[in-house]
């Protein structure tokens, strides 16, 4: 087997993988039970979009990784699809939802990285995103600002080799 297949299998795997801690990430319970997320459709996309986010922002300060940050993201909305489906929404309104979540994304990336580099409010762009029709109190929308601030710390600090080998390295503690 030639070497660069081999690599494109493990990176392909790696992606996977990387996805995968991203999705599990999104469905910590204290997300839903203590911090007011709504557990609904919307909700569960809103948190994924978030540590979407939070892994392509760091694998988007390194040159080498554009093609797997691709990959995720391709990953990220094939899956998607493929859930709008599974739900029963017809292949015409596939796409249109599809792009319709694309959009979105790329608006909370920009909310989000705002937020972070202090050029807008983070809580705000929480409030507006993540809890979408629910109504938090200012401590749930202080919890997950504070939450996205220590993770794009801990994701800076960590070498990009981890993320390249599928690991989503969170702290422990936010």
């Amino acid at each position: 087997m030639p070497l660069a297949a081999l690599f494109h299998r493990k990176s392909r795997s790696a992606v996977q993988a990387l996805y995968g801690a991203i999705v599990a990430a999104g469905r910590a319970p204290v997300f839903y039970e203590k911090w007011g997320v709504p557990d609904t459709l919307d909700g569960r996309f809103e948190l994924i979009a978030l540590h979407a986010f939070l892994a392509l922002r760091r694998l988007k300060h390194s040159n080498e990784c554009v093609e797997f940050a691709q990959a995720l993201f391709d990953t990220m909305f094939a899956d998607l699809d493929r859930n709008l489906r599974e739900m029963g929404t017809g292949d015409l309104g596939v796409g249109r939802q599809v792009k319709t979540m694309a959009k979105a994304f790329y608006g909370r990336i920009l909310a989000y990285e705002h937020g972070l580099a202090g050029d807008a409010n983070l809580e705000d762009a929480l409030r507006r995103n993540l809890y979408g029709t629910a109504t938090p109190n200012s401590g749930q929308v202080a919890a997950a600002a504070n939450y996205l601030r220590h993770q794009a710390q801990a994701l800076d600090a960590a070498p990009v080799a981890v993320l390249l080998s599928g690991e989503l390295p969170l702290a422990r503690e936010a």
